[in-house]
């Protein structure tokens, strides 16, 4: 079967570093399937033997002191976080070369694949998936953790229910304060990142904002063809509220954004300030009653679309994978590129 495939193979991969007995007696886990794979992690869904409980297990590479040093860092920030919001640790593995995170498994889906799943969709459900995830953030940043890499992709539910929370997921980027490096995902990255300044909890709220224009509309607020030209119209804060179905949103919710995009970091909403926001606190009951799941799904097929054309080498076919973003994840080696941009 495709478990015991994966499972084998896994098992010689830990062969290869001499510690395949650490693997299969210490873990207690029972192997099911690969579900993710990053240029340096392996996700898996596992099994606790004792308690049949489901885990997904990330096997972190550690090779050289920069692996080391960002497998610790991620590996810090999960030991340090309890919030029904964020992603649980259960334990952890580790050897010379790996380090194994078992993880609470959340098997609710990615948040604009249940948007899509929907029948329908209005700003009220809306309001309710971005109270969980500001409520999450805020409790990040009290604890002085920037993400960096907040995404719809990183936005899980626990379970398919309709009552499930919404976790925020992968911390492999995750820093304290007043870094400079760039990284994360180009669509949502933050003016002073690319500008090469001091960035602080600001960076997470400007991509909730990007997500929140998403999560409204199916499109990007900053969506071009070239990082070059992606980068100038994210340092200019060029976005709007033009097309469908932006006429069927409220100015609630527009405020709501606009006080997320905005380009000085100090004048940006606050994780504690959204959550006092009048349309998080009055869940929309004062705003647009519509639904706006056609317009949302037809958009989002729209980029998909475009998105594929532009990498047919990816092997996706449209509407495959919801995904808002045309390129990788930008490293430390991408800086350069950024720093000849100006607005």
């Amino acid at each position: 079967s495709t478990c015991n495939v994966v499972t084998k193979k896994l098992i010689k991969m830990t062969k290869i570093n001499g510690i395949s007995q650490v693997f299969i007696s210490c873990f207690r886990y029972d192997i099911k399937a690969l579900i993710g794979c990053g240029s340096f992690s392996r996700v898996v869904r596992a099994e606790h033997r004792r308690t049949r409980q489901p885990f997904a297990i990330k096997l972190l590479e550690v090779k050289g002191r920069e692996g080391h040093e960002a497998c610790q860092a991620e590996l810090g920030v999960l030991r340090r976080v309890n919030h029904s919001n964020v992603i649980r640790l259960a334990e952890v593995f580790e050897t010379q070369h790996r380090i194994y995170l078992v993880l609470e498994l959340a098997t609710g889906g990615e948040l604009l694949e249940r948007v899509v799943a929907r029948g329908t969709f209005r700003e009220r459900d809306a309001t309710k998936a971005l109270m969980m995830v500001s409520s999450g953030l805020h409790y990040l940043h009290t604890l002085g953790v920037i993400h960096r890499d907040l995404k719809p992709e990183n936005l899980l539910y626990y379970h398919p229910g309709q009552d499930s929370r919404l976790i925020i997921t992968d911390f492999g980027l995750a820093k304290d304060w007043a870094v400079r490096t760039l990284c994360g995902t180009p669509e949502y990255l933050a003016p002073e990142m690319l500008a090469q300044r001091p960035c602080s909890s600001a960076v997470d709220m400007w991509a909730l904002g990007v997500i929140t224009y998403i999560l409204l509309s199916g499109s990007l607020p900053f969506d071009q063809s070239s990082r070059p030209r992606l980068f100038r119209v994210i340092l200019r804060g060029s976005y709007s509220f033009h097309g469908d179905p932006w006429k069927s949103v409220s100015t609630l919710a527009k405020s709501f954004i606009d006080c997320l995009l905005t380009l000085e970091p100090e004048c940006r909403m606050t994780a504690e300030e959204t959550l006092k926001h009048p349309w998080l606190v009055s869940m929309a009951a004062c705003s647009s009653n519509k639904n706006l799941h056609r317009s949302i799904s037809r958009n989002l097929q729209r980029r998909a679309s475009r998105a594929s054309s532009r990498c047919p080498s990816s092997g996706s076919t449209p509407g495959s994978r919801i995904s808002m973003r045309s390129g990788s994840r930008l490293g430390v080696s991408d800086r350069s590129q950024c720093l000849k941009i100006t607005a």
